[in-house]
């Protein structure tokens, strides 16, 4: 070897980079929605899926010239904070629209978040004004919200309240002198008499495609503050920029990910950075129809919707794939007599590809592609839809990043990774491991945050100083930029011989085992030991007792660590009553199971 060569493999040994040429982003984030509406001004833009409730981006972009008279109203500045919480449906998305392109900074919320966090993230971010859905404001206290001046209904945009009014009304410069009951706006056709006569006379020849034109406001300034959902403490404030978000927009042009008359079923929660950027974000910005799913969205549900809407590209997380490959699929390839047909050459390929043509009409039958992100695809589920060659992707990112850090195109998507790092984004991997290059993704770039809210602490712990975001995921990236995630740092396990193992990928396995509905695997006194919440749909079904389960759970454990390697070996399952405690991302919160195992004795 010489010593060019050496110095070079030496280099990559303590520190990988991959560094890619930036497509800097050129298009302001707000022009992206002023030009969007103008454009698509006569196509259908919103519906709630199951009302008789559709939008055309003309009547959405009323209703957001109506919010900016009310904004104005209540003297909301540019920059002030809006805090919002709800399900998904129109008036939610109207109002993300017109908090931003009014110039103020949206604060959306988690609807599944507890009321202390609620009057926490309302609190901490400052937001002046909240809009929230009515379920959702029965159960917060109003003493408790402290900085919010006036809380609207996400019903009909009443206002419910108004709130933290000064003693002295000559100093209460937040709210004009409009009182409870003048500041009021129906967006479902009731008659304001103030905003009405308001409006009229902003807008006297009528509101038409040329009077959408908002404020102008550089992308380097923040335009919302998303609270993560972390799941090792209390979530903190991302800022994210104009610039972050309109770099995942863009992509989404740039990659033809949607366009013009698509339709999208989104029910991915819209205060979710993914469901947010691609279900909403760039959708509208493409002119989509996008049709709203409020109720939980349960495999059942979801299945009908995409009959009927027929979405022409779907944003997903695993947790939907996974339950219908498991409750659909996986049975009917256990039985015997498929096990049999799937192992006669050229006849397998038949049922193969008929299995295939179900799977793409269970999902509406129009769509280019199905975009797997927010988690890692379970393995067994990835090679079986890779082996029938169904459409989907896996994309990688997080919140601070808007989210978008890698993805690829079913077409150019390589098998176990999670797509490849954007052009507008470059990353590293950070002291490899010398056997198998496994290390810290570092990535940097015009979709990361400018850092959390009022957290200087926090952000100096994941931004460092030449702008390198230290996402706590390992990983490997090849010579393509290709990302592949093994796990979280902060959830790696070291083995007793010195191993690291990634308790991710055991539970992946362990999870597609009979009665696993799902899993948890910690360390105690060096042994591994997976805790299982068994799937007590099929342990009914079946009339399976409890020395049965166990007897079953025990196979599934040996059968385990004949697929695993050996310092990968479970040494025991413990049966866990219920479902683990989640985020409200969905993801366990690992912290409250591997700090103890008291839990479970």
């Amino acid at each position: 070897m010489n010593c060019s060569l050496f110095l070079f493999y030496n280099f990559v040994c303590h520190k990988s980079i991959l560094q890619n040429k930036f497509v800097m982003i050129q298009e302001n984030f707000i022009r992206l929605f002023e030009d969007g509406f103008r454009k698509n001004w006569d196509l259908p833009g919103f519906s709630n899926y199951g009302e008789n409730l559709t939008l055309s981006y003309a009547d959405i972009a009323k209703k957001v010239a109506e919010l900016h008279i009310l904004f104005d109203q209540c003297g909301l500045q540019q920059n002030d904070k809006v805090a919002l919480i709800g399900r998904n449906n129109a008036n939610w998305a109207v109002t993300y629209l017109s908090v931003v392109t009014y110039g103020a900074v949206i604060v959306p919320i988690l609807q599944d978040f507890n009321p202390n966090d609620v009057h926490h993230i309302t609190n901490h971010s400052e937001s002046k004004l909240l809009f929230v859905g009515d379920v959702i404001w029965e159960n917060l206290e109003e003493e408790k919200l402290t900085t919010i001046k006036a809380a609207f209904s996400l019903t009909n945009f009443d206002c419910i309240t108004l709130l933290n009014k000064s003693a002295n009304k000559a100093d209460d410069t937040e709210l004009n002198t409009l009182d409870a009951n003048e500041v009021i706006l129906e967006l479902s056709g009731v008659d304001c008499k103030r905003i009405h006569q308001l409006f009229n006379e902003k807008y006297p020849f009528g509101f038409h495609r040329d009077c959408v034109r908002y404020v102008d406001k550089p992308n380097s300034e923040v335009v919302s503050i998303n609270y993560t959902s972390g799941t090792t403490g209390f979530s903190k404030g991302v800022m994210t920029t104009g610039n972050a978000l309109a770099g995942n927009i863009t992509f989404g042009f740039r990659t033809k990910l949607v366009a013009p008359q698509y339709s999208i079923v989104s029910f991915l929660p819209l205060a979710h950075a993914y469901g947010c950027a691609f279900d909403f974000l760039t959708s509208v910005c493409a002119g989509c129809h996008i049709h709203f799913i409020g109720k939980t969205p349960s495999a059942k549900i979801l299945l009908k919707a995409f009959a009927e809407i027929k979405p022409n590209v779907i944003f997903c997380v695993p947790l939907i794939i996974e339950k219908i490959y498991k409750k659909q699929i996986q049975p009917m390839l256990a039985k015997p007599s498929m096990r049999w047909v799937l192992s006669i050459p050229f006849l397998d390929q038949t049922i193969l590809t008929q299995i295939r043509k179900k799977l793409i009409d269970a999902f509406g039958g129009e769509f280019s592609e199905i975009v797997v992100g927010g988690a890692p695809l379970n393995a067994e589920v990835e090679d079986f839809f890779n082996k029938i060659k169904f459409p989907f992707t896996v994309g990688y990112g997080m919140t601070e990043c808007a989210p978008l850090i890698s993805y690829s195109s079913t077409k150019d998507f390589i098998p176990k990774s999670s797509g490849k790092i954007l052009d507008i984004m470059e990353a590293r991997i950070m002291y490899p491991d010398p056997n198998t290059g496994v290390g810290e993704i570092y990535v940097r770039g015009e979709n990361v945050m400018v850092g959390y809210f009022k957290n200087p602490e926090a952000t100096a712990q994941i931004l460092d100083k030449d702008g390198w975001l230290h996402t706590g995921d390992l990983g490997t990236i090849d010579a393509d930029g290709n990302v592949f995630i093994r796990g979280r740092n902060k959830t790696m396990i070291l083995s007793a011989s010195g191993q690291n193992v990634y308790p991710e990928e055991i539970e992946a396995k362990l999870n597609n085992m009979p009665y696993v509905m799902e899993s948890l695997v910690v360390e105690n006194n060096g042994k591994l030991i997976a805790l299982v919440c068994p799937d007590y749909e099929a342990v009914d079904a079946e009339g399976v007792d409890q020395d049965q389960l166990e007897v079953l759970m025990e196979e599934n454990r040996k059968l385990l660590n004949s697929v695993v390697a050996s310092y990968e070996g479970v040494m025991k399952i413990k049966l866990y009553p219920h479902e683990f405690e989640k985020t409200p991302k969905k993801s366990i919160k690992r912290y409250l199971y591997s700090a103890s195992m008291e839990s479970v004795k």
